[in-house]
């Protein structure tokens, strides 16, 4: 899929705050089935998250630096962390948890791979050919994921069967499936796509797919965790300003649902060719809307503001 900037052809139009939606969008099964599993429900788990931001003033800190330095309001990153600990895990009582959690990792050995085959590896098949090692981490790694998409997923390439799920499902997760990590509930393979402004912005190391133990001490570690949800909103953000001609800087349950779902030039580029099909029809634009996690974010926005002010 080209994607081509279609906002050159009209003014980025401000997306402005709330919900588009009256009613929450439904809650996934799986999100439901998590939670009830832990005996807990999703107006405590938002409590819980909320307190553990409200009450630690070196973390509120941690969320202000980081936003300044990549140019984005707070709110966008307490949207992610309220969002994933409400409706993905259960948050812990303190950060410091969360540094603990980090260091019982530092050891592990473990590789991405799938069936006996090394990430590194397969994204050498001819296939990826069309990706440029030299455009840039996330312009690299997007242009992977669609080839995953587009010949292997679901697919039985050279006699090899490969699963009908996500590429950073498939190659990134040697524990389980739909597993994330840390305060940010970070997949490896998002922390790969954004490690080349990472490392201009907050001067951290690249990473690099062949040492996986590297990857998950970044996501895993409070303090890199939040540059990396810093630049996966950056991303979002610019991609929807490029491709679809949308500023959502303004509504954080936007850009908290594209955390939650991923993939943001993709999906900019979805629906800048839905806009530009109904502008052919003499239609009104359609604006990003939330989805049920966003929705949450922009029901308690000024709760969430004034929280992370103090």
């Amino acid at each position: 899929m080209s994607m081509a900037p279609l906002s050159a052809m009209a003014a980025v139009d401000v997306v402005p705050p709330g919900n588009r939606n009256a009613k929450q969008p439904d809650i996934p099964g799986a999100s439901k089935r998590r939670t009830q599993a832990t005996k807990s429900t999703f107006d405590s788990k938002y409590e819980k998250i909320r307190d553990l931001i409200a009450e630690d003033n070196r973390l509120k800190r941690k969320i202000r630096s980081v936003s300044k330095r990549y140019q984005i309001d707070p709110i966008h990153i307490v949207g992610a962390l309220v969002g994933e600990h409400t409706y993905n895990v259960d948050a812990y009582d303190r950060l410091q948890t969360y540094y603990i959690k980090a260091v019982s990792y530092a050891g592990e050995r473990f590789r991405f791979e799938y069936d006996g085959e090394k990430v590194t590896d397969f994204v050498d098949r001819p296939q990826f050919e069309v990706c440029d090692e030299d455009a840039g981490s996330a312009k690299l790694w997007t242009c992977r994921e669609d080839v995953w998409e587009s010949d292997f997923r679901g697919k039985t390439v050279d006699g090899k069967k490969f699963p009908n799920d996500r590429f950073g499902a498939v190659f990134f997760q040697p524990f389980y499936a739909g597993q994330t990590f840390g305060l940010g509930q970070l997949n490896p393979l998002t922390a790969l796509v954004h490690t080349d402004r990472v490392n201009k912005v907050s001067r951290l190391r690249k990473l690099d797919a062949g040492n996986a133990a590297r990857v998950y001490e970044a996501i895993m570690d409070p303090d890199s965790t939040l540059a990396f949800m810093a630049a996966s909103i950056v991303e979002s953000i610019e991609n929807y300003r490029d491709i679809a001609g949308f500023d959502i800087s303004k509504n954080p349950g936007i850009t908290a649902t594209l955390y939650n779902v991923g993939r943001s030039a993709k999906r900019a580029q979805e629906l800048a060719e839905t806009n530009k099909k109904r502008a052919n029809r003499g239609q009104k634009r359609l604006l990003p809307t939330e989805n049920y996690y966003g929705w949450l974010v922009n029901h308690h926005e000024d709760e969430l503001r004034e929280m992370i002010a103090k």
